[in-house]
C-alpha cells in the first residue's frame, strides 16, 4: 500500500538505470518460474526472506504467468 507496481518499476528503472523494474522482469521471466526459484531458495536456505508472497502464489494458481499467458502483474496483448 506504499507504492504502485508502476511506481516501483519506474523507481528502479530511473534510480538504478535498470532496463525494467522488478514486476516487469518477473512477468518477463514468468511468474511460475519465479515461484519455483523462490520455493527452492526457501527450502535450501531455510530463510523467511525467500518465502514466496501469497500474491505470487495466487497469480500462478490462477494461470496468470506473466507475458507468456497475457497477464501477470500487468496485462499484455489486446485490451
Amino acid at each position: 500500500g506504499i507504492a504502485s507496481k508502476e511506481d516501483i518499476d519506474s523507481a528502479i528503472q530511473l534510480g538504478l538505470n535498470h532496463p525494467m523494474g522488478p514486476f516487469q522482469l518477473a512477468d518477463f521471466i514468468g511468474l511460475d518460474i519465479c515461484l519455483s526459484i523462490l520455493h527452492i531458495l526457501y527450502k535450501e536456505f531455510d530463510n523467511a526472506k525467500y518465502k514466496p508472497a501469497q500474491l505470487l502464489s495466487d497469480l500462478v494458481e490462477h494461470g496468470k504467468l506473466g507475458y507468456k499467458s497475457g497477464e501477470g502483474f500487468y496485462k499484455y496483448g489486446q485490451n
